[in-house]
């Protein structure tokens, strides 16, 4: 399930598949009235319906509009990695280490499609998943990037770095600071989880621990802050090189 105007509409312009869309009876506006057009070019059915039927499926944040869709479907990490090779491009893969937060998730979902990522790697447990909260808080990205869940992050660790990958880890207490680090490479960023970061075993897996020097007094930042910060770094020296 999908709500809110702009994710809906990124939904019907990405080609995701939607089995049907709810509309308010007085929702009215340009995004609704493409919506309503977009639906009807793709054959996707379009009810009116009272609020509260809107609110039973997905709460009071809908803006009107809420689409159902098919089950998200999941790439394997190997497809990922075809998938980049195919587009003769140098690999880069966001790794999520146990990110609890939709918003955290959708926000860098958001970043990373923006700046080119190939795709994005979560586990399939204790984690975060694919829902309506981080469709919506990435914008309609989610549409866009390609994401795989595995079993077992350190197991895709071992088999990217084994693909010619290089593993590079933010962790507050990393050696490197991240703008020294040389992102022409193809690499894996992994980000770690709200609250404990990293964990053990795959910081120890990583070939570079990258940290964002900081003054004042705090001391970390948010995992999609933090995130971000990276990832446009690793963007800006990749246009620079081209």
């Amino acid at each position: 399930m999908i709500w809110g105007r702009r994710p809906v509409l990124e939904a019907l312009d990405s080609g995701l598949s939607l089995v049907k869309i709810l509309i308010y009876e007085g929702a009215r506006g340009t995004i609704v009235n493409d919506i309503i057009q977009k639906a009807g070019q793709t054959g996707v059915p379009v009810e009116r319906v009272k609020r509260g039927e809107l609110e039973e499926a997905a709460g009071r944040n809908h803006q009107g509009v809420v689409a159902f869709t098919v089950p998200y479907t999941f790439l394997s990490v190997e497809e990922l990695l075809q998938n980049a090779r195919n587009s003769r491009k140098k690999p880069f893969f966001i790794m999520l280490d146990h990110i609890q937060d939709p918003y955290n998730f959708g926000s860098l979902v958001r970043t990373a499609y923006a700046a080119g990522v190939d795709g994005i790697i979560i586990p399939r447990d204790r984690a975060c998943g694919v829902t309506p909260s981080v469709f919506k808080s990435s914008a309609g990205a989610l549409a866009y990037v390609p994401v795989a869940r595995a079993v077992n992050l350190a197991r895709e660790m071992e088999f990217l770095k084994k693909e010619g990958l290089w593993l590079m880890g933010a962790d507050m207490s990393g050696e490197t600071p991240f703008f020294k680090a040389d992102f022409t490479l193809p690499l894996v960023l992994v980000l770690g989880s709200e609250g404990k970061g990293l964990s053990r075993l795959l910081r120890e897996k990583c070939d570079f621990l990258l940290r964002i020097p900081m003054q004042g007094a705090v001391s970390s930042l948010n995992v999609a802050v933090a995130g971000g910060i990276i990832i446009y770094e690793v963007f800006r020296q990749r246009a620079l090189k081209e």
